[in-house]
C-alpha cells in the first residue's frame, strides 16, 4: 500500500497559480476596480485587446463619460492594454472576473476624484504612472481619499532614480519591479518605499500584478475566508496591505533594520498572494491582553496562559494611548510543543495617515520570547506607518507579539488608532500520512498538516481518476484521523491530501 501526500504542484512569481490550485474560484469575482492611465489623449483600454466584453469598462475624462468603445472621450493606448491585460485580462489577468472597470484619464482622475474627494466604485485602483518626484501635496490628497473611502491605491514607484508620487503616499502600496528597471527608496522624508516588488521588466507591469492580488484577497475576505463575521474587517485596505506585505518572499539580499522596516529596493519582498491568502485564512485573532503603561516604560509580556490557536493569521484592531500612557496590545502564540524544528516569524503592522492630518501616530511592533521575557526583534520606525519584522531560526517556544502605540505629546496625533496586523510563524507544514494500516477491510491513516486548515483526502487506483474520500479540518495540533473502505485484500489504492478553503 502506497500513500502519496500532495500539497502543491506549481510555482510562479506571484503565487497566483498556486492559489488557483487551492481555490480556482478566486478570480476577482464581484470586485469593482479602476485604472487611471496617463498619455492624454491616448489613455483608453480596448476591451477586445484584453479578452474582455465591451460592457466591462466605463471610460471617463474631461471630455465626458462613455460606455462604448471606441468613443470620443479618448483613444486607445497600447500601454493601457498591456497593464489591463496583467491586471484583469480575460486570459492573462490575475483577476479576470472583476465586476467593472472605471478607466480614467489620469490627470482628470486626480483633479476630479482624488483632490475633490469624489467617490468612485473601484475598491482597488491600479496606477501604472508617476508624478515627477515626490509631491507632498499629492500624497496628502491620496491619503485623504484613501482614509475616507477605504480605497487601496496600488502605484508604480518609477523605473529609475528616486521613488515618485503617488506611490509615496502613506496609505497606498508603492510597487517596484524585481529584476527589472525600478526606482529605489527611501522616500525623501526617510520613509520606506517601495512597499513590495514583483517580477517584471518595468514597474508599469509589476504594479497590476500586485493590484490583481489585492482584488483576489478582497474577494476572499468578502465571502468570509478570513473567518466568520470578518467580511468588513478583512476587506479593509489596511488588512489587505498588511497581508500582501507579510506574504512577500524575501530575496537573498533583502535586509532591514529596527528603524527602517522595509528594504530600500525590495520593500517587504516579492509578491506571493498564496502566502497572503494562507494568513487571511488563518483567521482574525483579537489581542489576548491590552495594557496601558507609563510613557517609554518597559513592556514585558504580561502574565497569562491563553494563546492564539493558530500559527498564522491577522487582526484589524484599535490601540489607545494618552499624554502620559503608552498602549500595548498583546498576542500570544505557543509553539513549545513542536519538536525538532525551527520557525521563521514574519509580522507586519499597518495603519494610516488620518484624513486631513500631516503627521501620523507612532506605532511599533515587537516580538518577545514569552517564556523568559527576552526581546527577540523589534520594528520601531519614527517616520513610517508600516512596521515589519522578519526573523529566522526561532526555537519552539511561546512567543508574544506586541503592538505598541506611543503616548506623550510628540508621538501622538490622536488617542486611538486603527491598525492591521498580519503574522506568520512558518514554514508551511507539509501534509503527510503516518500510522497507515488496513484493519477490518478499512484503510486507516493519520494526517498531519497545518493547524486549523481544511484538507480533502482523495483516492485513486490509476493516478488518473481521483475520488474524494472526505474533507476535514485539522485540530490545533494540525492533525486528524481518517478511514477509507471497505477494501478487498488485494486492492491497490493511492491517497493524497490537498489543502482546500
Amino acid at each position: 500500500m502506497l500513500t502519496v501526500s500532495v500539497v502543491s504542484a506549481a510555482t510562479d512569481a506571484t503565487g497566483v497559480g498556486q492559489l488557483r490550485l487551492l481555490d480556482a474560484s478566486l478570480m476577482g469575482t464581484g470586485i469593482p476596480v479602476a485604472q487611471p492611465e496617463a498619455g492624454n489623449p491616448a489613455w483608453e483600454i480596448n476591451p477586445a485587446a484584453v479578452n474582455q466584453p465591451p460592457d466591462l469598462c466605463t471610460w471617463i475624462s474631461s471630455l465626458g463619460t462613455s460606455t462604448n468603445f471606441p468613443n470620443s472621450v479618448g483613444s486607445e493606448s497600447s500601454h493601457a492594454n498591456q497593464v489591463a491585460n496583467l491586471f484583469f485580462g480575460g486570459v492573462a489577468g490575475v483577476a479576470p472576473q472583476v465586476a467593472h472597470v472605471e478607466n480614467f484619464e489620469a490627470g482628470y482622475f486626480y483633479q476630479s476624484r482624488i483632490r475633490s474627494k469624489t467617490p468612485i466604485a473601484g475598491m482597488v485602483v491600479n496606477q501604472s504612472f508617476t508624478f515627477s518626484g515626490q509631491q507632498a501635496n499629492a500624497d496628502l490628497d491620496y491619503d485623504n481619499y484613501a482614509a475616507r473611502f477605504n480605497t487601496l491605491f496600488v502605484s508604480g514607484i518609477g523605473n529609475g532614480g528616486g521613488v515618485n508620487s503617488p506611490a509615496t503616499a502613506y496609505n497606498g502600496l508603492g510597487v517596484g519591479a524585481f529584476g527589472g528597471a525600478t526606482s529605489v527608496g527611501p522616500a525623501t522624508d526617510g520613509r520606506s518605499k517601495p512597499d513590495i516588488v514583483e517580477l517584471a521588466s518595468l514597474t508599469s507591469y509589476s504594479t497590476p500584478l500586485v493590484a490583481g492580488a489585492a482584488v483576489l484577497l478582497i474577494q476572499a475576505g468578502a465571502r468570509g475566508d478570513g473567518g466568520a463575521n470578518t467580511a468588513f474587517s478583512s476587506t479593509n485596505s489596511r488588512a489587505i496591505k498588511a497581508l500582501l506585505l507579510n506574504g512577500a518572499v524575501k530575496p537573498n539580499s533583502w535586509t532591514n533594520t529596527f528603524g527602517a522596516p522595509l528594504d530600500t529596493r525590495y520593500g517587504a519582498g516579492v509578491l506571493n498572494v498564496l502566502n497572503a491568502y494562507r494568513q487571511l485564512r488563518g483567521g482574525k485573532h483579537s489581542p489576548l491582553a491590552s495594557v496601558a503603561i507609563p510613557v517609554d516604560h518597559p513592556h514585558p509580556p504580561p502574565d497569562g496562559t491563553n494563546n492564539i490557536p493558530a500559527r498564522r493569521g491577522w487582526d484589524l484592531e484599535t490601540v489607545s494611548s494618552t499624554a502620559v500612557r503608552d498602549g500595548v496590545n498583546h498576542y500570544f502564540v505557543d509553539l513549545s510543543a513542536a519538536s525538532n524544528r525551527l520557525f521563521t516569524f514574519t509580522g507586519t503592522l499597518v495603519w494610516q495617515r488620518a484624513e486631513n492630518e500631516t503627521g501620523i501616530n507612532n506605532l511599533d511592533l515587537f516580538l518577545f520570547d514569552a517564556t523568559d521575557g527576552t526581546l527577540v526583534a523589534a520594528s520601531q520606525s519614527l517616520v513610517d506607518n508600516v512596521e515589519h519584522i522578519f526573523v529566522n531560526d526561532l526555537p519552539p517556544r511561546r512567543y508574544n507579539v506586541q503592538v505598541l502605540k506611543r503616548g506623550g505629546m510628540g508621538q501622538r496625533v490622536s488617542n486611538v488608532e486603527t491598525y492591521a496586523l498580519a503574522f506568520d510563524f512558518g514554514p508551511i507544514e507539509p501534509a503527510r500520512f503516518s500510522g497507515t494500516l488496513v484493519a477490518g477491510a478499512q484503510f486507516q491513516s493519520h494526517l498531519t498538516g497545518e493547524p486549523y486548515q481544511n484538507y480533502v483526502i482523495e483516492a485513486t487506483a490509476n493516478f488518473i481518476d481521483w475520488a474524494s474520500v472526505l474533507t476535514n479540518r485539522t485540530s490545533a495540533q494540525g492533525a486528524f484521523d481518517f478511514t477509507n473502505g471497505p477494501l478487498s485484500m488485494h486492492a491497490i489504492r493511492f491517497h493524497r491530501a490537498r489543502e482546500v478553503p
